[in-house]
């Protein structure tokens, strides 16, 4: 057992570049998190923020971004609650939505790698520091900025940094600092009240010394993530450490509760991420005193970036981010544990694919039925009823392409390969009612694409089959296609 979380904050990622909420679901969420222990919102708009003048590009073409209005009232409802909201605005790697746009083309460190941000020259710096003012300027009240910084693919490798990195003592390491360090600057020169976090994982193989003369030190406090359930705990204590030794005491840790397990992860697993909690608490508790913990995230990626599939939805994962934010509270995850969550959600177990409601007198959290009706469908998807003709071997061995296109085929095991195809109308019918709950909670852009990369593989399948079989007796049976 270890002690509790410390002193600092624990703040819920929402991440909005995949799969973001309606905005009354969201301000329903943002009710949940405060009931389930959060102390704040670390909010990663990207595409939906409400960009505006020559920004206004960079909003979302497939739904709607958040309105003004909208933006404001995430900020109340987390007031509301106790709730501190801190922005995350990616400033280097990961600027996919950013630099996708033809007109910005040439601000890429390299072209063919739409995520990292050029460092040289003015522009590129301009750019970031245009979208920081909107999006400062939309959160008057906030204290804690978030400037990303993590996974700058490529640094290096593009044909100006070639020039920059020939003059000698220059390296990759001073590339990326000098970039990070200008960004850190103009906002504490321009808003001295902020505290500024940062991703630490392309300082994490600096020296000390290095990151002493880096001029970050006093402008940036770092935020080291690791989401792995074995966390290696001496090594994390060690890197904290040397972030202290060299000037940066002030850190920060980020766990996950979804988002972290494979790129297109349909359901999560809330052990896999209390794991990862629970070695978090054991490098809170292993850290010397020179290391100042002031807080810890607890990411929720929708997308591994901003091309790629979606991740979880967030009503799958709720049972996961209550397992986690209790375990910091405890410091542990026993019974006694497990019991606050079950009941604070009024569900049998943290594990979303063995949740059944307690009572039909208990409140449902919100997204419940969503959640339900996913964890069915993806079941369902995955059966052996469903999955039957992808190695069966009689659809292998009897009703080839090759064989359908001569139609030299055995009817009696057509007939057969077809009573198996009934499955397809079941996934009409479940995802129907999937629609229907989704699109009162996500925009219908989430709904098709999720219903486009977990479903429409599967059906489709299924349905050439049906097709390929009733075409096939038709031709040397008629009347006996049905």
């Amino acid at each position: 057992m270890s002690p509790p979380w410390p002193t600092g904050k624990k703040l819920v990622h929402l991440d909005l570049k995949g799969a973001p909420p309606r905005i009354n679901y969201l301000l329903k969420l943002i009710d949940l998190f405060a009931e389930l222990g959060a102390d704040g919102l670390l909010v990663e708009y990207e595409d939906m923020f409400p960009y505006e003048g020559e920004l206004k590009m960079l909003q979302a073409s497939t739904q709607p971004a958040y309105s003004k209005e909208e933006v404001m009232s995430i900020q109340e409802a987390a007031k509301a609650k106790g709730l501190e909201v801190v922005p995350l605005i990616q400033t280097f790697g990961h600027m996919e939505f950013v630099l996708k746009q033809d007109c910005l083309r040439d601000l890429r460190e390299v072209d063919h790698c739409l995520g990292t941000l050029s460092p040289h020259r003015d522009r590129p710096l301009q750019l970031v520091l245009h979208m920081l003012r909107q999006v400062i300027d939309l959160h008057p009240g906030i204290t804690t900025l978030h400037i990303g910084a993590d996974e700058v693919y490529l640094l290096g490798e593009g044909e100006e940094s070639r020039r920059w990195l020939r003059t000698s003592g220059r390296s990759v390491e001073q590339l990326f600092l000098s970039h990070v360090t200008a960004v850190a600057r103009a906002v504490k020169t321009a808003w001295p009240h902020l505290t500024v976090l940062m991703w630490d994982d392309m300082m994490r193989d600096m020296s000390q010394d290095t990151l002493r003369d880096s001029g970050l030190v006093g402008l940036v406090q770092p935020m080291l993530w690791d989401y792995n359930p074995d966390l290696d705990v001496d090594k994390t204590v060690s890197l904290l450490e040397k972030y202290s030794g060299a000037g940066m005491a002030d850190v920060w840790a980020a766990s996950s509760f979804k988002g972290s397990t494979s790129v297109h992860c349909c359901v999560p697993s809330s052990q896999r991420h209390v794991d990862n909690t629970l070695q978090w608490l054991r490098v809170a508790e292993s850290v010397s005193v020179a290391v100042h913990l002031r807080g810890i995230a607890l990411t929720g990626w929708q997308r591994y970036d901003h091309l790629s599939v979606l991740c979880e939805l967030l009503p799958v994962a709720l049972p996961s981010l209550a397992a986690c934010l209790q375990t910091l509270i405890d410091g542990l995850f026993d019974v006694k544990t497990q019991d606050k969550i079950t009941s604070k959600l009024g569900i049998s177990s943290v594990e979303v694919e063995a949740m059944e409601r307690i009572s039909q007198n208990t409140t449902m959290f919100p997204g419940r039925f969503l959640a339900e009706i996913i964890v069915d469908l993806n079941s369902f998807l995955n059966s052996e009823d469903v999955r039957y003709f992808e190695h069966n071997m009689f659809v292998r061995g009897w009703f080839s392409p090759h064989q359908r296109q001569k139609k030299m085929v055995n009817p009696l095991i057509v007939m057969q390969i077809q009573s198996q195809a009934v499955p397809i109308f079941a996934v009409h019918e479940k995802l129907d009612v999937l629609r229907g709950e989704m699109s009162a909670l996500y925009p219908d852009s989430t709904v098709q694409e999720w219903e486009e990369e977990h479903v429409w593989p599967v059906q489709a399948s299924l349905q050439k089959v049906l097709e390929d079989t009733t075409a096939c007796l038709r031709d040397m049976l008629p009347g006996q296609s049905g």
